[in-house]
This record gives C-alpha cells, sequence and structure tokens, in this order.
C-alpha cells in the first residue's frame, strides 16, 4: 500500500452499527510512500494507522 499527504485512506468496518473510517492522510512515515500514516479522520481525531487488508487509499484526482 502506497500512499502521499493528501490522499484518503478509507478503513471498512466489520462490526454492525460501527460505520466506516475515512481519514484524510496528514503524514507518511514509512519509506516509499508505504504505511504508517499519520490520519486526521472526520470526526477530528488523529491516529497513526497500519492499514490492514480491510482499507484502501484514494489517491485524489488532480485537476
Amino acid at each position: 500500500m502506497n500512499a502521499t499527504i493528501g490522499d484518503m485512506v478509507h478503513v471498512h468496518s466489520h462490526t454492525v452499527g460501527v460505520h466506516d473510517q475515512v481519514g484524510e492522510i496528514l503524514e507518511v512515515r514509512g519509506n516509499d510512500g508505504r504505511p504508517p500514516y499519520l490520519v486526521q479522520f472526520g470526526d477530528g481525531h488523529r491516529g497513526l494507522i497500519f492499514p490492514g487488508p480491510d482499507a484502501f487509499i484514494e489517491h485524489p484526482r488532480l485537476n
């Protein structure tokens, strides 16, 4: 998984009643765009994550 600052990470929930989380990547701390990533989620909290198989990266389109 590779990402850059400004990409969005989507983490799917596997728990009933718990929504998927979406956050903006603020920092890429691994080499060559690899995890861990510092992410700010929609509810305002920040966390350092190592995305698993239940996550994907969305690269915003450049206009």
